[in-house]
């Protein structure tokens, strides 16, 4: 019989194959940034959710279950109240560790599993749910079990006091309306566990509700055994393929050339059969048009689950920091940048040194909305500040849309993220030459480890350099991009 934990459960509901992997794959698992920075963001809530209950008691012996178990079954067996941590328990092959178990005077138990989203989701009531069969099938009897998940109308007071933060939805009734499910998942799975790799193609599930940590594995062996130029790079998601795939297309070189109606997906179709890039130049005229000086400007922002400052309320995202070249007619680069130090709420220095940087004059190039939004967050928080920001609004000239209007290249693969573009048009500058931070999640994730008082004085100043690196090859990578489609191939 196949021993499972919560969250092997939980995998497998998923996907069943991302379990059979788990298992049996002699590779250790690799989790992006993203993932990672998730898991610390749960620990510290958890952290702040036993500080809730001060007289709790925590089960150890993370690597020695069998142990945690015993000291379970010890501290249950003390007459009165009290509250465990990680308590340990274990029915039928499956093992679960209750974050907060709380036992009244009169005998009444109540689980709270804590989270650090926002809302409670399916996969929380499932575990939940998995949480009370086991518990149940251990013999304690449940009273009630709850969601403990963050509060997004708290807000920090910036004292260190995190009362509050917490919702406690209660799932009692959610939970046990899930019991005949739980037995049939684990049943389910452990045949699963008994056969070979499940063939399962990949879709939604490969990213929610997590992501998949096997992802690109099954990206790879789908790509393999189906296209050497697989359909999915025409975009349109798992519906489209499969569209695609019903008429008998899984290459894009099979598609006949009359079959799309929609140009860009023709133009698309074309240039990945040829293998020749397009570059139309209807763009070099539009920037042919712009003034000077040209401004290309990225912002860093980050909307941490726990706040940081007063203030500011759970998944608040702030602007943090900002990287701008600086291109003026007579040929000359200059690089403006602008790195919050943290010892206070970053916005309003953030917004006030853009106000600076970018002049009063010139086009302010950046990729994508996203940069209007933040501007549109400083107006709204800094209504003195109203006239100067929205002058910078009215500069912005977003050259990701005039970039997917005249620019494809077979290799970007149906994305024009500026990841997708840069190789293709600078293959001198690459974002997996960086080290620490190289992609935008993993900034945010450096600048709070970079203000924790726990974190050492190198470290700090290796974090600083890294985040200062990654936000200005973001905009050398705008400047590069618009000199291609300029018709321009002048290094900086």
């Amino acid at each position: 019989m196949h021993r499972l934990s919560k969250s092997k459960l939980i995998s497998g509901w998923q996907c069943p194959k991302r379990l059979w992997i788990e298992k049996y794959d002699s590779e250790p698992v690799e989790y992006s940034a993203a993932t990672l920075a998730m898991f610390a963001v749960g620990h510290q809530v958890g952290a702040i959710a036993q500080d809730q209950f001060p007289e709790g008691i925590l089960v150890g012996h993370d690597f020695e279950l069998s142990k945690a178990l015993h000291q379970t079954e010890d501290l249950l067996a003390q007459p009165g109240p009290i509250t465990i941590f990680e308590a340990t328990f274990q029915h039928e092959g499956v093992l679960i560790r209750a974050d907060v178990l709380v036992r009244d005077a009169q005998g009444a138990v109540r689980v709270i599993e804590v989270k650090s989203s926002a809302s409670v989701k399916e996969y929380h009531q499932n575990d939940c749910a998995i949480q009370l069969w086991v518990l149940e099938g251990s013999g304690l009897k449940v009273d009630c079990i709850e969601l403990a998940h963050i509060d997004t109308s708290f807000m920090y007071a910036g004292d260190g006091n995190y009362a509050g933060l917490l919702h406690y939805a209660d799932v009692t009734e959610l939970a046990r309306s899930k019991q005949g499910f739980v037995p049939q998942l684990v049943s389910g799975l452990r045949e699963v566990l008994d056969g070979p790799e499940p063939e399962i193609p990949m879709g939604e599930q490969c990213t929610k509700p997590f992501e998949c940590p096997f992802i690109e594995r099954c990206a790879l062996a789908e790509q393999g055994a189906g296209a050497e130029m697989p359909v999915a790079w025409l975009g349109g998601g798992r519906s489209a393929v499969a569209r695609y795939e019903a008429e008998g297309y899984r290459d894009i070189r099979d598609i006949p050339e009359d079959y799309f109606t929609k140009e860009k997906l023709e133009w698309m179709r074309r240039v990945t059969v040829t293998g020749e890039p397009e570059l139309k130049p209807a763009a070099a005229a539009e920037l042919s048009r712009l003034d000077w000086p040209r401004y290309y400007f990225d912002f860093e922002t980050v909307g941490p689950a726990v706040p940081v400052f007063a203030d500011t309320s759970p998944y608040g995202a702030y602007a943090f920091q900002w990287s701008c070249h600086v291109e003026h007619n007579d040929g000359r680069m200059e690089h403006r940048a602008f790195l919050a130090d943290g010892t206070e709420k970053p916005t309003r220095a953030c917004a006030e040194a853009m106000i600076a940087g970018v002049g009063i004059a010139g086009p302010v190039f950046v990729y994508s909305s996203f940069e209007r939004s933040v501007i549109n967050r400083f107006i709204r928080d800094f209504p003195d500040l109203t006239a100067a920001l929205t002058a910078i609004r009215e500069r912005l000239f977003d050259l990701l849309p005039l970039t997917q209007r005249n620019y494809y290249h077979p290799d970007m693969k149906g994305s024009w993220s500026i990841k997708a573009v840069l190789p293709t048009v600078a293959p001198d500058l690459s974002y997996g030459a960086l080290d620490i931070v190289t992609v935008g999640t993993e900034a945010g994730i450096a600048w709070l480890e970079m203000l924790a008082e726990s974190t050492a004085a190198e470290r700090k100043a290796e974090l600083r350099a890294a985040l200062l690196e990654y936000c200005k090859l973001d905009t050398l990578a705008m400047v590069r991009l618009a000199w291609f489609l300029e018709g321009k191939n002048t290094d900086v």
